[in-house]
């Protein structure tokens, strides 16, 4: 079978193998399995891979590159423009020689191949759309053509779209689902620390203004005013590094807020393994995957109100969600550390939930999509 995979994720080539997002392309090496020959059309540069990107493991993958773009401008746009000829016509020939077309959605190179596998209705397709599928949301007009879109039926033939949650009143085509990061094997029991010697939370995301990052610095500020032991460990890198270390130092946080830069799987588990708390406090999410991976290791999640995390969390029954009000949240999380009780109940139901969600089901489940 011959995948052909659209995305708009930036990709490495480094000694003839092609990487990109860790996650997104551990996902993909799932999928991958299933098939004899990759196409993969999406950005490509030359470069050294970082902590965060990961190999395809496929043998056989031809790379056909595009020129990234945005519409985030006027001058962006009028390049774009001049771009779009190109990118439509690659995009167009590997669907064509295809016999499965995976989209990635949302992005730019998502909402271009929306418009162009309607040309093959009769190709058997599906759809990762990984960002909020809450219809009541603020979202850009892109993403909310590119739902459109996918939701049509008419427009869009033959597909399943993948989306996180379970919104009701949907199109046949959309097919609630889910991701994963670690498998059977590793669903090994273990027993969380007592606050005795501190309290312990993680942040793991891009340190972009999207993910509030400071409001979880200033969570911490608040906690240690009213005495309580706590810390912070924040992973991942981004624009906000600059801004939230002068923060940090002119609030004498350094003992207390670490930040840990980008890391591997690995490094990430022991973090999770020996946290009490998982903390995101993010303006928009598909399916934020630090909350389901902090979650498989008892870690309590702290999260706000979007995309499917009320479902995740059970409203407020496996977590804390956020009404971004410092003196509320403050409370809400107050009541955990001195309620040891309640902490460890939410840490065990989180436990629970998280690990229906394996890489091995996932694999179950992509299998059902991808063999007929």
């Amino acid at each position: 079978m011959k995948f052909v995979i659209i995305s708009h994720v930036r990709h490495l080539k480094n000694n003839n193998k092609y990487f990109g997002y860790a996650p997104y392309v551990r996902e993909m090496n799932i999928w991958l399995k299933y098939a004899d020959k990759i196409i993969v059309v999406a950005p490509l540069s030359e470069g050294d891979p970082t902590a965060i990107d990961l190999a395809y493991t496929h043998f056989n993958i031809s790379f056909k590159k595009t020129l990234s773009f945005n519409l985030t401008g006027v001058g962006e746009v009028v390049l774009t423009i001049l771009k779009l000829p190109l990118i439509f016509w690659k995009i167009f020939w590997a669907m064509k020689t295809a016999d499965h077309i995976h989209l990635r959605c949302p992005g730019n190179m998502g909402l271009i191949g929306c418009f162009v596998q309607v040309l093959f209705p009769n190709k058997i397709k599906t759809a990762k759309y990984a960002g909020n599928w809450d219809s009541k949301s603020k979202q850009s007009w892109s993403y909310r053509l590119q739902k459109w879109i996918l939701s049509n039926t008419f427009l869009t033939r033959n597909m399943q779209v993948l989306v996180y949650g379970d919104w009701g009143n949907q199109s046949k085509n959309i097919k609630s689902f889910f991701t994963a990061t670690y498998s059977e094997s590793e669903k090994i029991s273990f027993d969380k620390a007592d606050f005795k010697n501190g309290i312990k939370f993680v942040f793991v995301g891009s340190l972009v203004a999207g993910k509030k990052t400071l409001y979880a610095v200033k969570l911490i500020m608040a906690l240690l005013k009213n005495g309580h032991n706590v810390t912070l460990d924040l992973y991942g890198e981004g624009v906000e590094r600059d801004s939230l270390e002068n923060y940090i130092q002119r609030n004498k946080l350094e003992k207390y807020v670490i930040l840990k830069g980008n890391q591997n799987k690995e490094t990430l588990k022991a973090a999770y393994q020996k946290s009490h708390f998982v903390i995101l406090p993010s303006k928009s999410e598909g399916w934020p995957k630090a909350i389901a991976e902090g979650m498989f290791w008892g870690c309590v999640p702290i999260a706000t109100k979007v995309s499917c995390v009320p479902y995740m969390l059970d409203s407020d029954k496996r977590g804390v969600l956020l009404e971004m009000d410092l003196n509320k949240d403050i409370e809400q999380i107050e009541n955990l550390i001195i309620n040891q009780n309640s902490f460890l109940k939410k840490s065990q139901l989180a436990t629970e939930w998280s690990r229906n969600f394996t890489t091995d089901v996932f694999e179950n489940e992509i299998a059902k999509l991808i063999i007929k």
